[in-house]
């Protein structure tokens, strides 16, 4: 990428200083955005890619929309870091990320320019078509890309959209990619389908010559487009899910000519009824590293932004990430175990997932983004016989909690889910941080709860989980590196609601459960010997009812620490249990808060925010 000076870009402090340019001026704003995007990124790492992908559109959509009266909702909102540029944060753009700073995803608490939450996919119809209703005075975009359509909740958006009275303009950036590529039959879909720009310029024409004869009221048009669309699929051979659904649809254009963009945004804004505009993109557009490997970089770390070199640390004394190690235990437990198959909701290189699919392509199936169906879909498999591991987020499972209760812990069946980013996430921040998944699964009868203190503990809590007889099975550890140096240990079981004494105490107890078991080790270690017990509780659901005990006859005061909401799980189960259990003792919890959201940053920032870090635990150990 050749440097320039970013003259037009640093005269843009809002998307009204951007609209009093010429049309003529965009290219070289779009230029300056997107080397300053790169330039931002290589040395403050954040997703790249994907804002790459849309700066001509992010350029278009302030330029023709009187924004932020008129709505953009964006979705999966790792697309935003242009709009973020654009709406008044570009010289705090540099702060993204940290803490403190600008926040990863759009946030209306941030700017009024956001104006939905979109760390997550597939909302942004479903959120845009409720403004679009709510005021009928402003214009509302939805813009919708990077797999998200493959989302169930953007067909229950579209199918609402497609029978409500209502102008939104959907925009589909179709880059084939989510973080990986694309799958499942939308993509394809998507490939094949086509129309005739000269057949739109003509409908478009004869729409305002009708409206202006007054023969455009809702009835007359909604027959006319239905009428309209039935003629194109005659003539084209071609059936277009969108117009089937009486939603006009435009493209697919090139959604990197920008002039061109603002010219189709003009033509189609005043528009009635709801419209779909279909744009094929690059995801990396304009940077040749990105676009070569777009997975990698989709968030590449720090880089070189003049040679692309990205700047990797590869200690080989330092652990592998847990998620490396998930990886290779499944193709060993895969190996063994016909019955074991991998499943995906479009994370198969973030989950490392990707080391079985390579190895046995057959046996593992990428959904796309659709947690729901990706439970689901175990379900089934797992109703036949088969042992599925599915790999989810812990943040993205909420969004498939009736499909882990119906159709698989009411039916006890035998499903491993592996719930990868448990706990504090770092810098993806709120949308992503993996807080609630212990307290929001215990309640729910079959399930077993584990979380892996260590990397050898992961290893055989899977090939525990994968034992016959044991349903539903839950495996939750946390993003990034582990504590081992040597990852690999001979896989055995573990027995089910069983914990480990790590360290015997008279006067405190301490009883944590997974990789936050670490932190309490050090903590411990600059206090008086044999004044601390530490328990391993390995198992939220059993819990170890031998410990409990134990520590209910034994101490006065217990401290529990979890990487999760404070409130329904470890510290809420072992203060029921004694309680039920007529033992009188002082419990003091520790996890994450329960009355508010836990902002973006590093982990280790994060931790000492919540008191988990180790000087925080110590004192709440200390503490009378």
């Amino acid at each position: 990428m050749e440097k320039q000076e970013l003259g037009l870009l640093k005269s843009i402090d809002y998307p009204s200083d951007l609209r009093r340019l010429t049309i003529d001026d965009l290219p070289k704003v779009c230029e300056e955005l997107r080397q300053d995007i790169v330039e931002e990124l290589s040395v403050n790492p954040g997703h790249l890619a994907s804002s790459l992908g849309v700066v001509e559109l992010t350029v278009a959509l302030h330029y023709v929309y009187n924004t932020p009266e008129d709505r953009i909702v964006w979705d999966v909102g790792h697309q935003a870091y242009g709009h973020k540029i654009l709406t008044g944060r570009r010289e705090r753009f540099s702060t993204n990320r940290k803490l403190g700073g600008i926040r990863p995803f759009p946030s209306p608490e941030e700017s009024e320019y956001d104006t939905f939450a979109c760390g997550h996919a597939s909302n942004s119809i479903s959120a845009a078509l409720g403004m679009a209703v709510a005021n009928k005075n402003r214009k509302v975009v939805a813009v919708i890309g990077d797999g998200a359509m493959s989302g169930g909740l953007a067909f229950e958006g579209l199918n609402n959209a497609s029978s409500s009275p209502n102008d939104l303009l959907i925009i589909l950036n179709d880059n084939n990619m989510s973080i990986d590529r694309s799958v499942g039959g939308m993509k394809q879909y998507l490939l094949g389908l086509n129309t005739n720009e000269t057949y739109n310029a003509i409908r478009f024409k004869a729409e305002r010559w009708l409206h202006g004869k007054g023969m455009m009221n809702d009835d007359r048009r909604k027959g006319l487009i239905r009428l309209s669309n039935a003629l194109k699929s005659a003539i084209s051979h071609q059936q277009n899910i969108f117009e089937g659904m009486n939603i006009r649809y435009f493209g697919p254009f090139d959604g990197h000519n920008v002039k061109e963009l603002v010219r189709i945004l003009r033509q189609i804004k005043n528009m009635s009824g709801p419209k779909l505009l279909h744009l094929h993109t690059q995801k990396g557009h304009g940077y040749a590293p990105a676009e070569k490997d777009v997975t990698t970089w989709h968030a590449p770390g720090k880089f070189d932004p003049e040679t692309g070199e990205r700047i990797v640390n590869n200690d080989p004394t330092k652990p592998q990430k847990y998620q490396y190690v998930f990886g290779h235990t499944l193709l060993e437990l895969a190996q063994q175990n016909p019955k074991i198959v991998g499943v995906t909701p479009a994370m198969p290189t973030g989950c490392s997932m990707n080391i079985m699919m390579k190895a046995m392509p057959d046996r593992t199936f990428d959904v796309g983004i659709a947690e729901g169906h990706a439970v689901t879909f175990s379900g089934g498999m797992a109703k036949d016989g088969l042992i599925p591991f599915c790999n989810i987020y812990s943040a993205f499972a909420q969004r498939a909690f009736d499909n882990i209760i119906h159709d698989v812990a009411l039916l006890n069946l035998h499903v491993v889910f592996c719930f990868d980013r448990a706990g504090l996430v770092g810098e993806d921040g709120p949308t992503h941080h993996g807080a609630f998944d212990l307290a929001a699964l215990r309640p729910i009868p079959n399930l077993t709860i584990s979380a892996p203190m260590d990397e050898h503990e992961l290893r055989r809590l899977m090939y525990t989980a994968q034992l016959p007889g044991k349903g539903p099975f839950v495996i939750r550890y946390p993003r990034g590196g582990g504590v081992l140096k040597d990852w690999r240990c001979p896989l055995e079981e573990i027995k089910v609601g069983t914990g480990r004494k790590l360290r015997d105490g008279d006067d405190v107890a301490v009883l944590s459960i997974g990789d936050i078991g670490n932190n309490v080790t050090q903590a411990i270690q600059e206090l008086p010997a044999h004044s601390v017990a530490h328990y391993d509780m390995r198992f939220l659901k059993p819990l170890d009812e031998g410990i409990l005990h134990e520590v209910g006859r034994k101490f006065k005061r217990v401290v529990t620490v979890e990487n999760g909401v404070r409130n329904g799980g470890l510290g809420s189960a072992v203060m029921e249990w004694l309680g039920d259990h007529g033992y009188t003792v002082q419990v003091t919890r520790l996890g994450l808060p329960t009355d508010h959201f836990v902002e973006h940053g590093k982990v280790s920032e994060l931790q000492h925010l919540v008191g988990l870090d180790v000087e925080s635990i110590k004192k709440a150990i200390q503490a009378q």
